[in-house]
């Protein structure tokens, strides 16, 4: 019977105490959105847009009914064969991007040094069709940000930076691309790191509360890094992993002793 109850002590108690130890998350800790019913959530969030940048790349393609007097209005260059070389054979043409510099400003064909920084993609177009509709009638203006990313670091399944087409996401969109976070990832204290105009701020974002909705944190912007912090579970065993085997070698010296000293 003592041999058994030493066994018992020596073999379950460590694995119990481990079990213990990495079993108390709490249900508030994990479920997103717990407060929905509640909240106060607007309806129509259609009319978000993102601001044009420094270092943002911008495709602008003119067009109109005569493709010809819409050629001096865009960048094009020939496309380049695998020898370096420009591919005269096809003479196929290439669509340039605007790189908006450090002053927000690009420079445009005819038009000149046009200030983009600071405007959404719907002012500069309205800008540029007035521009040009001095020269153009009914000009037809496209425009994207093509270097639009965001990155994702910490708990989540797949970190890393993600490329946007769509110029339009939100924070639970971007935490999708990353499939979603682990589970030791803190949900209620998320970090999002922005820079607007040369300068960085900060937010933390509480998942687990559907009001974080109407945060301005909600829709990223480009460039945003989002931080998904470990919790107490995953720093704990951070901490503990190392030292394991010692830990339950020592607990299992202090059983054994107890056994025989009331035996």
């Amino acid at each position: 019977m003592n041999l058994n109850l030493s066994n018992f002590f020596n073999k379950g108690i460590p694995f119990i105490l481990l079990f213990l130890f990495f079993s108390c998350a709490s249900k508030k800790d994990i479920i997103y959105y717990q407060n929905i019913e509640g909240a106060n959530i607007p309806q129509n969030t259609t009319s978000y847009e993102v601001k044009i940048q420094p270092d943002d790349l911008l495709m602008i393609i003119v067009s109109a009914e005569d493709p010809e007097i819409a050629i001096p209005f865009n960048l094009t260059s020939i496309a380049v064969s695998s020898s370096g070389r420009p591919d005269l054979a096809t003479g196929q043409l290439t669509t340039q991007t605007y790189l908006v510099d450090r002053n927000g400003d690009i420079e445009f064909p005819v038009l000149g040094k046009l200030k983009v920084g600071g405007l959404t993609r719907t002012e500069v177009l309205q800008s540029l069709k007035t521009k040009i509709g001095v020269y153009i009638k009914n000009p037809i203006i496209n425009l994207r940000i093509t270097n639009f990313k965001i990155s994702l670091q910490g708990e989540v399944t797949l970190p890393g930076t993600y490329s946007i087409v769509s110029e339009r996401i939100t924070l639970i969109e971007a935490l999708s691309m990353a499939k979603d976070l682990t589970i030791y990832g803190k949900r209620d204290n998320i970090l999002i790191i922005r820079e607007i105009n040369g300068v960085k701020s900060y937010n933390r974002v509480d998942i687990t509360k559907a009001d974080f909705i109407n945060s301005p944190f909600y829709y990223l912007t480009q460039n945003d890094v989002v931080y998904v912090e470990p919790n107490k579970t995953k720093i704990n065993a951070a901490a503990v992993g190392p030292n394991t085997s010692v830990i339950v070698s020592a607990i299992s010296i202090l059983v054994s002793l107890s056994v025989l000293l009331f035996k």
